[in-house]
This record gives structure tokens, sequence and C-alpha cells, in this order.
């Protein structure tokens, strides 16, 4: 890299100043010609730089997020933004440096203090996520001059999306650098530090934390103490301890001195890609091409061209053109060019706030208000105002506040005639505006505002961060003096989400006009707006009243805001919290746990084995593999139609398809079509019906994955269309349930308690329960390749269970399960969504794979991920209950139905979860629970995460609110009232041995000082009428084992060198929940031995054999026990060799064993005993021991919005002796904030009789833009997480408990104190009646829950928002 020294280096790069160039990680790449359709993200992964995931490919989930530095000549500074690769066209960095994670550190030379720190907080799982977060808080280093705060780190986050660790300890990673001296990251090379002295990252400051002479010696470790009491991050490296401050990326030279030059670049299909860097420039192009797409940051056109599968032939780059990235602060106003980022006009925004008078900057508080929540930072970034403007989005956030605000909007055309337009006359249909095809947006005036003038912006999305808005509004009103009164001068009311464009309301506007602001006016106005705003039952979107009151309730609140404003007298002080303005805390999250050690290893709160590699980008899954020079890439032929029957397949215009190579059908098929992991009943490809939307027809390869999605779309297929079943609802009409699903369970005598008269009480009710989608960040995908000439077949995959890939690819091969072999090192995540549906991805792509003898990947996009590999079963629960008045239940009758999907795959397995759990945690001395899996028209349904039991369990809290209800009580109380106890006998005959529930249950009583709690919230609510807080304590128990017998097995095979390393292999699956971690501890306290003497390389089917999945939280315990076994024989076989001699380390034992040929390698086993539950009998124990646990929470929300956060999680579980109670932290964190998407976030939308605005059993939230999961602002304000101690458990390994699906359920909390704050705003309305509230409780659910003034007019108090299942 270098410097530039003299004339001649400036001559060379003059004479290179033609070429399309762009910096690498500090190398110099030239950019061919021909590339303009790749992306940023498809070019570095082909490069091999492979630390930069593909996630969703529409910029939704940070995953791809890298650096891009460039050189801001009107600032003179280098600017160093995070941006989402997988938008990035690849041209548009020409000139700039790119920095990935794999640029900032690595295990061989050092890592990053970032990475150091997020790898020693725990905060990476899976680590698929790990880079992007890495990347994005390197981002906010490199660009921050003083030392950034809490806040903005978190807000620098916000892009970025975790599904396994809950988020919290990746904030406390990278809080250590908010008190960062920032000369480590602004490119000042350590050389000019004084002296030479390390400067601590934690302080700041010089320090002796790192060695001024670091020891070098080949093969030594140091170690640094810069982790201050874990408050600061080490800055040295592993391998050799040299500073990592000396190898910071500069910006390179030679794009500081290179001078600016248009392009004009080509792409695949004849897309042409230019880049003009003067107006004149940019009007010849749109003169020549009127109807190409002008682009900045890619954010809209990029999803339309990919996901939307838009062709657009010319797209010009507008991002250099100095008059398009104006930014002009005036006497009247500011001057925005079309082309400027949404961060840097937040920049300005917030400078001129600060330095002009208060009155003037009204409008611009509201676009920053609007603007933080708009997107993540990667697309403010490099999205532009003009983009977002003239996508003439109906729901855009910024365009009803240009159109309130007054502003104005600039015009070019092609011969430069400038025309100006109000922005309210620019919109003039759905994604239409006022440009002719020869014209652009030149720029956007904003004028000040005046005295007495008030802007002010709403918005209501599904998820408050990263998300776009069901309806948001703009507002302004100005005010006349007259007398002693302020009259209305002018007002803007326009609102999005409501219409296909944004709407202006010039009947509320000229309402408001002439008139006095008070409560007459308020009432009058919310009269007309009622009248003027009119969205169809049908609309587009649904949500029809939610988004109807919001337009309401959103006056309200500009009404109450600005007679605030005002300095009104006569707002009542319990209407003020409509307009209280909400600032996030920081998340402060504590741990109490003790450690019960147990050895070298066992029991230590050890980092992730892999945390390292997942930090640097290193660690390898299994899109990372590179392709062979011959292999292809697949895509799968899917069915359009939820049943039908297929009259035709035509693939002719397939194969003359770019880079065609073969489509494959059932006909194709060398062995058996007919799969399934329980019962062979779906088929591999349809041959004759298709079942759901999204069901595979066939194949295609090609030589890429974009030819091989482009010829897959070209395969036509016919067909009669039949009805079709997409409810549980239409399922139980039709009586269309799974062949011999049919359960039941029973205790005592129901019928005899509900008519003896000893229950004083008998409600009947329904609880729907909501599915919900995995959205593990690594996609589905297989590799697959043959071997000796097709006798064998091997594949890596990301699976949880390689042992069904094995075995669903030698049956569709017809070959022997000996000759085929599934790999899995590590998986992006799994949850249960890749245990059996990612296994017939595999034996798809192992049809052309043998057929060809060439390898074949398949990889899915993550809208065909989410739209055919199945989700968490959707239940409808039908209840009938018998209680005394003291609360004590006496009789349940219970129907439960389970919507399984086309096929049964785990639904029955599912479904007997659930029926054990159907109790939840209360003693019911006589229950009938019966059980039906529905069969309907969508996509079969998965093991999930809870796999049953939550579902189960939350019906069972429904009707002991519904209990509480009737009775008067509090929740709570019933709770207590009905709890089992040790010795407890079960609806299905198993007794409770080692109950800890009580004991859990009082520490978190006392620990979050309910009783205190509930007078604060009494307290609060009595005060304040639109916000509300609740509080819940919800217990739980969940049963470990695999509920099928014979899956509860496991083997493993260690292996000890003469050097005194041990390599274990284990049938079980790293998927981030630290199986191998603690694996691996277990051999290393076996052995006697460090954890770093321990190696887990990968999962392979021919090392260990017949392994059963890696799910039902049972792992830690099958796999370490076997492994434990393998340990105690190799110990029995070396111990008459130690005991004759006094060996110093273990090596030398074991290369004296070695000597006296003793056998180093030992295969062992486990099976769980005493279980098994057999159905026909009713007999026997399902479960091995039980994982208890309770949760308290605390939300507040907003009744008029619908908008809710959760103040406090207080989590108690009982783990026993934790293996590593750091890692089983992290589990339990993560699995709540999981569940609390489950509650409150995550809603799937089907095409069904619910939803008739989507096509048939399609799905319509297939990504991140449309499917929420929580963000980093979901999280808690405080989060305690505690585990039981002196609680050992004799039933599994080292006295441990199982963790990771248990705490799922707790998240419930949150939802059940949702539904006692939506409780005191239904109070307060005279509604004292018991009311339904499914989950997910979405913003729409909460609002429409909380009745009042605006919900009335449009829905009944006891409205019930419509729900997919």
């Amino acid at each position: 890299m270098g410097s530039l020294k003299n004339e001649d280096d400036l001559e060379l790069i003059g004479n290179e100043l033609k070429e399309a160039i762009v910096y690498v990680n500090g190398v110099r790449r030239v950019l061919p010609d021909g590339l303009a359709h790749l992306t940023l993200l498809e070019y570095l992964r082909d490069s091999g730089l492979t630390g930069t995931k593909l996630g969703c490919g529409e910029g939704g989930c940070g995953a791809c997020t890298v650096v891009v530095s460039y050189f801001d000549k009107n600032s003179k500074k280098c600017v160093h933004h995070a941006v989402n690769a997988c938008l990035m066209p690849l041209y548009s960095v020409e000139g700039m440096h790119v920095i990935t994670v794999e640029g900032i550190g690595n295990r061989r030379y050092g890592l990053h203090p970032i990475q150091e720190s997020l790898a020693r907080y725990h905060g990476s799982q899976c680590g698929f996520c790990t880079p992007g977060f890495v990347m994005s808080m390197y981002a906010l280093l490199r660009s921050s001059r003083t030392p950034p705060t809490e806040e903005e780190i978190e807000e620098s986050l916000a892009g970025n999306l975790c599904r396994c660790t809950g988020y919290r300890p990746i904030i406390d990673a990278f809080r250590v650098f908010a008190k960062t001296d920032n000369a480590l990251y602004n490119d000042i090379s350590s050389l000019s530090l004084q002296g030479g002295e390390f400067v601590c990252p934690s302080t700041g400051k010089p320090c002796s934390c790192g060695s001024k002479t670091p020891t070098r010696n080949k093969g030594s470790t140091t170690e640094c103490n810069a982790f201050h009491e874990m408050h600061g991050p080490i800055s040295h490296s592993e391998t050799d301890g040299s500073l990592y401050t000396d190898k910071e990326l500069i910006f390179p030279p030679e794009l500081l001195l290179r001078k600016l030059v248009p392009l004009n670049l080509s792409g695949f299909n004849g897309l042409k890609w230019y880049r003009p860097i003067t107006l004149l420039h940019l009007l010849e192009l749109k003169a020549r091409y009127p109807n190409a797409k002008l682009v900045v940051g890619n954010t809209e056109i990029g999803i339309e061209m990919r996901l939307k599968r838009i062709q657009y032939p010319v797209l010009v780059s507008v991002s250099h053109i100095p008059e398009l990235n104006t930014l002009s602060v005036k006497d009247n106003g500011l001057e925005i060019g079309s082309s400027v980022k949404l961060s840097e006009l937040l920049k300005v925004l917030k400078m001129v706030t600060k330095e002009r008078n208060a009155y003037e900057t009204s409008s611009c508080n509201a676009l920053i208000e609007q603007i933080k929540w708009f997107a993540g930072t990667q697309v403010k970034n490099v999205a532009s105002v003009g983009g977002n403007i003239c996508t003439a989005s109906p729901i855009s956030d910024l365009n009803p506040l240009w159109m309130a605000s007054r502003a104005t909007f600039r015009i070019v055309d092609c011969k430069g005639h400038v025309r100006t337009t109000m922005a309210d006359n620019f919109f003039v249909g759905y994604r239409k505006v006022n440009l002719a095809p020869g014209e652009i947006l030149l720029s956007i005036f904003l004028p000040w505002t005046r005295p007495f003038e008030y802007v002010k912006e709403f918005k209501q999305a599904h998820r408050r961060d990263d998300d776009i808005a069901i309806v948001n509004a703009g507002m302004r009103v100005y005010f006349e003096e007259k007398g002693d009164t302020f009259i209305v001068s002018d007002a803007s009311i326009v609102y999005g989400g409501v219409a296909p464009i944004s709407l202006s309301l010039p009947k509320v506007s000229n309402y408001l006009i002439g008139k006095n602001w008070n409560r007459v006016l308020l009432m009058g106005a919310l009269e007309v707006l009622e009248k003027e705003i009119n969205i169809k039952d049908d609309a587009p979107g649904g949500m029809v009243e939610f988004r109807k009151s919001l337009t309401l309730s959103f006056f309200f609140k500009y009404f109450l805001w600005v007679s605030y404003q005002m300095d009104a007298t006569d707002i009542p002080a319990s209407d003020l919290s409509a307009i209280q303005s909400f600032r996030r805390p920081s998340i402060i999250g504590s741990q109490d746990y003790e450690i019960m050690k147990h050895g070298t290893a066992v029991g230590t709160p050890e980092i992730h084995l892999s945390s390292k590699l997942q930090v640097t980008g290193e660690a390898q899954y299994a899109d990372d593999m590179a392709m062979p020079p011959n292999g292809l890439h697949s895509a799968l032929v899917l069915s359009r139609k939820p049943s039908a029957r297929i009259l035709s397949i035509d693939g002719s215009e397939a194969t003359s398809s770019p880079g065609f190579v073969g489509l494959f059908l059932a006909k194709d098929v060398p062995g058996g079509n007919i799969i399934g992991p329980a019962v062979a009943d779906e088929e591999l490809f349809a041959s004759e019906f298709v079942t759901c939307v999204g069901q595979a027809i066939g194949v295609v390869v090609a030589d890429t994955h974009e030819n091989a999605k482009l010829a897959a779309r070209k395969v036509h297929v016919e067909y009669e269309e039949l009805p079709a079943i997409l409810s549980i609802e239409d399922a139980i009409r039709s009586e269309s349930f799974i062949p011999n699903t049919g359960r039941c369970l029973l205790k005592g005598d129901v019928e005899l308690c509900f008519e003896s008269g000893q229950c004083d009480k008998v409600i009947e009710g329904e609880v729907q329960v909501g599915g919900q989608e995995h959205f593990y960040l690594e996609p589905n995908s297989s590799l697959v390749w043959t071997m000796d000439g097709g006798n064998e077949v091997h594949m890596i995959s990301s699976t949880q269970a390689p042992q069904k890939h094995q075995k669903y690819v030698a049956h569709v091969l017809n070959l022997p399960m000996s000759k085929v072999v599934c790999k899995t090192k590590r998986i992006g995540g799994g949850f249960g969504g890749k245990e059996t549906r990612s296994a017939f991805l595999a034996a798809v792509a192992s049809v052309p794979a043998y057929l060809l003898n060439r390898p074949v990947k398949i990889t899915l996009d993550r809208d065909i991920d989410m739209m055919i590999t199945g989700q968490r079963h959707s239940f409808i629960g039908k209840y009938k209950v018998g209680f005394r008045n003291d609360g004590k239940v006496l009789a349940l009758d219970l129907d439960i139905y389970s919507n399984g999907g086309n096929s049964l795959d785990l639904s029955l397995g599912v479904l007997d979860r659930a029926m054990f759990h159907s109790d939840n945690v209360y003693e019911i001395p006589n229950m009938r629970v019966k059980g039906r899996v529905c069969f309907t028209n969508m996509p079969t349904n998965t093991a999930f995460r809870g796999f049953g039991g939550p579902q189960a369990m939350l019906i069972a809290e429904n009707w002991i609110q519904r209990i509480a209800t009737e009775l008067r009580r509090c929740p709570e109380a019933i709770r207590e009232i009905n709890f089992q106890k040790e010795g407890s006998v079960l609806h299905y005959g198993q007794k409770l041995q080692n109950c800890t529930l009580t004991q859990l249950w009082n520490q978190l009583k006392l620990s979050c000082e309910f009783s205190r709690a509930q007078e604060e919230v009494d307290q609060f609510n009595s005060k304040n009428r639109w916000k509300k807080r609740g509080i819940a304590m919800v217990p739980t128990k969940f049963g470990i084992s695999f509920t099928v017998k014979s899956m509860n097995q496991a083997g493993a095979l260690v292996q000890v060198y003469t050097d005194g390393t041990v390599l274990v292999t284990h049938g079980g699956v790293e998927m981030g929940q630290g199986l191998h971690t603690k694996v691996a501890q277990v051999a290393a306290s076996a052995f006697n031995i460090s954890l770093s003497a321990v190696f887990i390389s990968e999962t392979s089917t021919d090392k260990v054999p017949n392994a059963s999945p890696t799910a039902a939280s049972a792992s830690s315990d099958l796999y370490g026990a076997a492994v434990l076994d393998a340990c105690e024989q190799i110990k029995a076989r070396m111990e008459p060799i130690a005991s004759k001699n006094n060996f110093n380390s273990f090596a030398e034992l074991a290369s004296a064993c070695y000597s006296e040929r003793i056998d180093l390698s030992a295969h062992g086993f486990y099976i769980t005993p005493d279980i098994g539950y057999d159905w026909k009998t009713g007999k026997g124990d399902p479960f091995r021991y039980f994982t208890y646990g309770a949760a308290f929470s605390e939300v507040e929300i907003d009744t008029l919005s619908g908008d809710f956060h959760t103040r406090a999680a207080n989590i108690f579980l009982d783990l026993g002796y934790s293996l590593n109670p750091a890692i089983d932290v992290g589990q339990i964190e993560g699995a709540f904030i999981q569940g609390l998407g489950w509650v409150a976030l995550e809603e799937l939308k089907w095409g069904d009789a619910a939803h008739k605005w989507i096509p048939s059993g399609c799905l319509y939230t297939c990504g991140p833009g449309t499917y929420k999961i929580p963000t980093m602002n979901d999280v808690p304000f405080k989060l305690s997480v505690s585990l039981l101690k002196g609680a050992p458990n004799e039933k599994a390994i080292h006295s441990s408990k199982a963790v990771g699906e248990p705490p799922f359920f707790l998240a419930s909390a949150v939802f059940f104190a949702i539904k006692d704050a939506i409780k005191s705003a239904r109070v307060d309305e005279g509604l004292t009646d018991w009311f339904p509230l499914d989950n997910p409780a979405t913003p729409e659910r909460i609002r429409m829950a909380c009745s009042d003034q605006f919900t009335k007019p449009f829905a009944s108090p006891n409205i019930r928002p419509k729900l997919s299942i």
C-alpha cells in the first residue's frame, strides 16, 4: 500500500484514472467491465471474502455489513460508512475503500479490540450475524471524532439483527468503547503516540496493559490485562502479542489523489451502468434514456430488481453530481440536493436545530425524529432524500412531512430548464410523481417555520426500529394573533398508509383555519377526519380498523402537543401522557449465578470455542465452502397454487436460458420419490398434485445461482385448481385431519366433576395461538458431490440432523447409507427449523449431483426459505374449566388443534409435547386433553424451540387469566393456589421429583419486589390516561427428553494423541448453543487437562453413526454423557501406566501409553434411563426430569398507538449445577427475546380468509421487510437473569440441567404484562369483563383492545384482529 513520494507516482496514478478500481482491505483491485449486475456482496464472496454473509438480500438483517470509506472533497475528510453489501451495486463503490471483517483482524495476526471484546463478552453464539455487528461498530468508531455515547452505539446497531443472543452481551461488549480514545480508530499510527507508549482502549490514556516490547517467540503467548474488571477491550494478538493498532487500515493514498471520472460499464443481459459526474452529463443521459433509473443507495431499486424481478436496462448512478449533493443553509430555509444521503441530512438538521432560533426548526425536529426510526444505519448511510421522494411510496415516512412543511421541489429537464412545484402537488398516483420522462428532481427546499407554526411527525409500525410504517403523518398549523386569542391561519394535515399516495386532507385543513385551538375544534376536526379518510375493507395491507383509528389517535396527539406548545392551561394532567416524548435508556443487564467447578473446565464460564473465529469472519458455514471448478448451482421450481392438479410441465424455455445445464423432475429421481421423517407422506418432487404454494416440482441447475433462478422461473406449469384448506378453522369444518394423529390423555373424571356441583364456576373459551418463523440468520444450504465416479455421495449441509440428510439422500438415490456422508461444521442458527426441513433440500440437490456426476449447491434465498420450510405450528385451544371460588381448579377439558400443513413431518411429536405440557405447572385433579393435527394446504409446519410446549402453556395461562378475571383476583394468586409440588402426579402419570417451582417463584417474587411493583404500576396508571403499565409473573415446567424413546441415545468418538491433545467427535451439531464448548469442557475435566487441549472439528455421519437430531434441549445431557463414557474408557486403559509412573503432563502419559500399545481411542455411548411413554397403555414417564423457571415483566403501552416497550424482565431458572453458566445465561436471554418476538412482534400473514388481499396460500411475511423479529430496541431496559443456587440435578451429567427450550415460554410474562396494561386502559372506559388477546400482541391488537372514543367508530370493544392460524 505505502504512500506517494514523488511526481512519478503522481503521474502513474494519472495514467490509471480511467480504470474502475476499488480497494478491498487495503488491496488495489481493478473492476473489469461486465459486472454491473453484481452487488458488492456477490463480488466479495466470489473473491473468497466470505466473512461478509448473505442473510436476507434486502438490507434488512445487517449480516452483510461492510465499511465503505471515501474522501469527501467538500469536508476534506475521509468518511467511513457502514453499508449493506447485499444492496450496493458493485460499481457504486468504484474509487472507494471497502473494509470487510477480514480486514480488521484475524486469529493469526491479532484481533481488533472490537472483535476481542465481542468474543470475551459472549456476544457471539451461532456467529452468522457477528461480522455484521463488528463492522457496524467499526464504522462508528472510525467515523467518531469524539467518544460515542451508549445511545449512539445502540443506534449504530439498529440495522443488525441477531436471533441467538438476545443482544444484551453484544451491547455490553461494545459499551466499553463509549469511553475509548478514538485516536486508535482514526488513521493514527501508534508511532505518533508519545514515546511509543500503548494507549489503552478502555481509558484512552497510556498504560502498561499492552507490552511495549511484546514477546514474539514462536508458539508463545502473552496475556494482556486490558480488560480492567471486564470493562475494556484487549488489543493484542493472542498469537504473538503484537499491538493491533499498528495494523489499522489507512485510507489508500491513491484514492486521495485520484480524480473522479465518468463510468460507462455494462452487465449481464445488456444492463448498462453509467456514472456521470456533472449535471450536464446526467441530463444528456436522461435525454438519451428517458426511462433510465437513477440510483443512489439502491435500497429500493435493488429490492425491485432482486425480489420483485423488475428489469431496468439502464441504471444511472447520481451519487457524484455536485448540484444533487448540495446542503445549503439559507436565510429562508434549507436547500437539500436530491442525492443527499439521509444520514448527512440528519447531521445538518441536528446542526441547524442547535444554531437557529427554536421557532424556525419545528419541521427540522419533526424530520429528525422521523429519520431516527426510518431505517437502520446502513440504509440511512446510502439512501437518498430524492430517492425516497420519487419512489412515492404510500407509506413513505418523509413525504407527509415534506407536504405538511410547505416544502418545494426543484425539477430540471434535459434542456436544463428548472421548474418548481409544491410537495403537495408532486404525488399524483400510486408510485407516480409529477415528473416527465426527461425530468429529474434537482433539490428540495425546506422553509424555516415561523413563530407560532408547529410541525409534528407521527408513525406507527409493526416494530419501532428499522420498519416501514403502518400509518404515518405530518401535521402543521400556523397561528396568527387576533386580539387576546390565537386563530389558526394555515394548516396542513397529511397521512401515509391510508391511500395509494401520501394523502393531504384539505377538508380537515380548511376546517381548522379560522378557529380557536380548543376542544370544540378537536371534536369537529375528528368528525371531518373520520369522513375524509376512507380505507376500503379489502385494502392492501389489511388492519383497516386499526389504520382508521390511528388517524384519529394521531390527530388527538397532535392537538394535545400543539396545546402544550402554546402553553395551554386546560390540558388535563392525565392527558399529558399522550404527548410525553420517549427516550429509551441504555440497557442494563445483570446475571447472578454460582460457579460449581468440576475438574479443570466443567462449571466455568468459558467463552464459546469458536467465538474468535466468528468475530473475525473466519468461521465457515455451508455456503462459505468454495465451489469446485465444475460445480453447479440449483434453484427450485415451485408450485404457485395451494391445491391443484399438475396438467403439464414445460421446460423448453428454460433450456435456452443462459448457463442452463438441466431440469430434474419426479421422473428423474433414481430411487424413491416419497420421503418423510416419521411417516413417508410427502413427495420430493410433486408428480401429479401440489398441495401448497412453494411445494417443489423440480430443480434447475446452472452455472451460477442467478442463472439457475432465472431458468427456474422459465419453467411453465399448468394447473387445474382444486379447493384449498387454508386455516385450522377450515380444517375443523371440513374434518381435514392428518390420519392417525388423534390423541387423548385422561386423569380423573372430568364429566363427573362438572356435573357433580363440585365447581363453583365453569368457564369455556377459545385461544388462538399464532405461529412463528424460525428466521435463523443463515438460510438453508447444502453442497453435494459424488466420489469414485458416483459410487459415494458426500455433502456439507446446514442442518441439525446430518443423519436425516444421509438417510434422505440415500433413499432418493437408491444407495446404501454407508455410501452417503453428511458433514456439518456449524450452522448459523436452527431453532428446530433445520431438523427435518433441511433434509429434503439436500435430497433435491443430490439428484442432479448424482445424475450429472458434478457438485451441486443449493442455497435458498430468504424469501424462498421462509415460504417453503415451515414454521412453528399455530394452534387453537378450546377449553372448559371448572374451579372453586377460592381459585382452585378442579377440572379441565381441553381440545387442541395444530396446523400441520400438507404433511405430517414432526407434527405428531409436537402435538404430543403440547398435550404433555397443557397443564403448565398446575395441579388439576380432573383432566381430559384431546388433540388433532389438521391437514391444510400450507407448507408443512415443523419443529421450533419448545416443540409445541409453549403453545399449550400459553393456552393454560390464558384460562388462568380468565379465572382471575372471573374472581376479580390477581392472576399470580390464582397461579400460586394451583401450583404442583413435590410428588404431584401429572395427567400422564409421571410423578414430580426434585420440584423447585415454589422455591424459584418465591425467590423471583422477592427479587422483583412484586407487591411494590404492583403499587407503583397502579399509581402510574391512575395518573396517566394514555400510557399504561402492566406487570406479570409467569412460571414454566419443561420436560427434558425426546418423547420418542429410541431417540434418547448418543454416541461419541474420543481420540487422545501423543502430544496430549484430544479430538472429540460426537453426533450433536453446534448451532450457537455452545454444545461443542460444553462437551469439550466435559472431556477436559475428565482428563484433568486444560480446555485448550480439546478440539471438536465437525459433526460427521462417518464418525458417529445414527445420531439423533440436535434438538429437544437434550444434547448436552446426551453427548456430554457419551463423551464422558469414552473418556472413562480411555482413562481406565491409562490407569495401569499412570499408577506406575509420576508423569509431569498428560502429554507424557499419552506418549507412554502409546509406547505400551494402549488404545487411546474410544467410542462412548449413552442412553437416557427410565423413560418411555406408551400412548396405547397410557403408562410410562416421557421425561427424564423437568427444568423449572419463572419470569417477571413490566411493560408500558401507548394506548393510542399500540406501541409498547418492556421496562424490566427478571428471569429465574433452575439449571442444576451449570456446565457453563455464561453460555447458559446466553441461552436464557436469547430464548427470552425470541419468545418475546413470538408473543408480541412476529406475525405470519398468509393468503387466507382473514387476509384476502394476499394471493391464496401465499406467505406475505417472507422477509425482514414484512416479518419483524426483535431488534436491540426491543430488549428490556433492565434484563436480569438468575440461576437457582444449591439445586443439583442428579439425573444429568455433572448435576446440570438442559437450557435451550425451557426459557422460551417465560417471555409470555411480557404478553400478560401487556394484557395487564390493556386491562387498566379498558377500566378507564368502564370495561371490566374478560377480553380476548391473541398472540402476537402487535400494535394492532394492543391498540384495538384499548377501546376508546377513537376506536369505537370502527370496531367493538372486543374486536379480535384477524390472525393467520
